[in-house]
């Protein structure tokens, strides 16, 4: 309901504010992904891997001296088309196939990057990436619907087409988790599926699941924006420094180049953005404030001030979020609203759920909103949606992810 209402807010920006509240009295935030960016070679790829991880791991042990728990290791290749240049289809899902396995294996999770950038790039890396991701367990890809240059219509209808196949094809639809369309998103973000890379690799960055650092602030703030934003920058900040630390630290002994870190508080489960914002508001997600809210988290997050990568904003996955995939079974919310909350720095539409039967063309719609409204404004965007095969406005979602947080299908607005 709320499309096209202040977008003239853009991403605001803050100075770093600091109040007397010290870090002790927090929750650490849990380390979401610590991510490296490596161009492999079909030659010598293995060992690659292995001195990615060697540098991944090196962090990790790092956080958890520091006290935090890291969550997953993360590797992002050269985008797909580079990656399988001059394969056979049948080569390249067999490469494909043991790029997966190793990373069952090693315990790191592997994404191809996009199957296409631009206009211009060949569609069969999105065929070729859509039988990846049917096949695969681990994999993970993307595409780039927007970019500097403009809006990617070519890539929205490959892309629209890809999911559409994916809902049909994957077992219980679920493949559509492990991709994503970004859009004016650059490279080098840790946050998947949308993380990508087109340069020479060795390079790392870091992302906190911050949302409970979120909620403890607004606990103590309740409904006061100037002292939200000002105590909410103060302590991502604290955790931001210390992985802009390790992040030097491992860049001095490994050689690879640390990218930054992206403060963007992601949630997971009970650790919830939903919660964090109605603690704020006093009322449901949705509810008036929300945007308000919306726009204290991005301030705070815009205001840390580190190295920043990736989305650097607000997430609101609404099925990895148990709250609010509790809300949107209720109702309080929808597309358009999320869409709302997104021209405050929100990232997209993610985890959205939609019944089976949405049509290719009524997704590159939502598509192609998403993609104007990052590209008007230059921020970055995502859009996962996740369409269910055979289920219909008014079902419960069926997936088995532990990720995933089944709720309610609404009618394709």
């Amino acid at each position: 309901m709320f499309r096209g209402l202040y977008l003239g807010l853009g991403c605001i920006g803050a100075l770093a504010l600091f109040s007397n509240a010290p870090a002790a009295e927090y929750t650490k935030p849990k380390v979401r992904a610590i991510t490296a960016f490596v161009r492999l070679d079909s030659a010598a790829y293995v060992n690659q891997i292995s001195d990615a991880l060697g540098v991944l791991r090196a962090a990790k042990a790092q956080f958890e001296q520091a006290g935090y728990q890291p969550e997953t290791l993360r590797i992002v290749t050269q985008p797909l088309a580079e990656l399988v240049k001059g394969q056979s289809e049948a080569q390249a899902l067999a490469f494909l196939k043991h790029l997966d396995e190793l990373g069952a294996k090693e315990d790191f999770i592997p994404n191809i990057g996009p199957a296409m950038m631009s206009d211009t790039d060949d569609p069969r890396a999105v065929h070729l990436l859509q039988k990846a991701l049917i096949a695969l367990p681990h994999i993970q890809g993307s595409t780039l619907i927007a970019g500097d240059d403009g809006i990617h219509w070519k890539v929205i209808h490959e892309t629209a087409a890809l999911v559409h196949g994916l809902t049909e094809q994957s077992s219980g639809s679920e493949a559509n988790f492990r991709f994503t369309a970004t859009a004016m998103l650059k490279p080098f973000g840790p946050f998947y599926p949308g993380a990508y890379h087109t340069g020479a690799g060795k390079q790392f960055s870091i992302g906190f699941e911050g949302a409970n650092v979120v909620q403890e602030v607004f606990a103590r703030t309740r409904g006061d924006f100037a002292r939200s934003v000002e105590e909410l920058t103060q302590q991502l900040t604290v955790h931001a420094k210390v992985a802009e630390g390790i992040g030097q630290r491992v860049e001095a002994s490994s050689g690879w180049q640390f990218m930054g870190v992206d403060p963007t508080p992601a949630p997971l489960g009970d650790v919830s953005i939903g919660a964090a914002i109605e603690t704020y508001t006093g009322a449901k997600f949705g509810s008036s404030g929300t945007m308000t809210a919306a726009l204290a988290i991005t301030m705070a997050v815009k205001a840390v001030a580190v190295k920043q990568v990736g989305y650097s904003g607000l997430m609101v996955p609404v099925m990895e979020d148990h709250l609010l995939a509790q809300r949107w079974a209720e109702g309080t919310y929808n597309t358009d609203d999320l869409l709302a909350y997104s021209a405050v720095c929100g990232t997209g539409l993610d985890t959205v759920p939609f019944p089976g039967n949405i049509s290719a063309a009524q997704m590159e719609l939502i598509y192609g909103d998403v993609a104007a409204l990052a590209w008007k404004w230059k921020k970055p965007l995502t859009a996962r949606l996740q369409p269910v095969a055979g289920k219909g406005a008014g079902d419960p979602t069926p997936f088995h992810s532990q990720y995933l947080f089944n709720t309610t299908l609404h009618a394709v607005p």
